[in-house]
């Protein structure tokens, strides 16, 4: 197992009539920009274990098992999670969906992240309550999405470049785009405190994600 961060040569963004389909088990072309400052937001909180909801093909498990943190995930994904078995067959990484009772089967954890998921729910809502769910009390849930901020939004729209982020050809591409502004609103109906956000890719005003880190109350 290793930390090291390996991006496969020919993945790209921004393609349209790509899908999540998983042939092998490396990082995708976001991990490329996501997962430096998620180390260093993992090794500030010290969580003494983790849940991943979307792990996908279980790169980034591995990635974080490699840094020493027991890791328990699941995805949607029966393509995904068959890769990751195969790659990872230490890890306990299993079929699961962001609308199931998580908490029920998997316990609680001190950290859940779910990098770039929550743009393809149509129920986020629930998404956010299972999150809280499966945090102890004074947890921290990490997620991250594409950023939509008026600077990004008006670069895009005078590039002509609208079209293409808004993946309308993908299938099951994004659904929601999500400001700072309505993700805090969606975290603090859920019951989440100090909530922080992180810029990842490019420079800050058209940073391609956000990375929200948001905490259970302890009581």
């Amino acid at each position: 197992m290793t930390a090291e961060i390996k991006i496969p040569s020919g993945s790209q963004s921004g393609n349209a009539s790509a899908q999540y389909h998983y042939s092998n088990a490396e990082f995708g072309w976001a991990h490329a920009y996501l997962l430096s400052t998620l180390k260093g937001i993992v090794s500030d909180l010290k969580p003494d274990r983790i849940f991943e909801l979307g792990c996908g093909n279980g790169s980034v498990a591995n990635w974080l098992h490699g840094l020493g943190y027991p890791i328990v995930g699941v995805d949607f994904s029966t393509e995904g999670i068959t890769q990751a078995n195969a790659a990872f067959p230490a890890l306990k990484l299993e079929v699961g969906s962001a609308y199931d009772d998580l908490q029920g089967k998997y316990g609680q954890f001190p950290l859940v992240i779910s990098l770039e998921v929550i743009e393809h729910l149509y129920s986020p809502r629930i998404f956010a309550k299972n999150i809280y769910d499966m945090l102890v009390p004074g947890g921290h849930a990490v997620i991250s999405t594409p950023f939509h901020g008026y600077w990004k939004n008006l670069v895009l729209a005078l590039t002509g470049k609208m079209d293409n982020h808004f993946t309308a050809l993908w299938d099951g591409g994004h659904i929601k785009f999500w400001s700072e502004r309505t993700i805090t609103l969606l975290l603090k109906e859920a019951g989440f405190e100090d909530i922080q956000y992180y810029r990842a890719g490019r420079v800050a005003l058209i940073a391609k994600s956000m990375i929200i880190v948001a905490r259970k109350p302890k009581k």
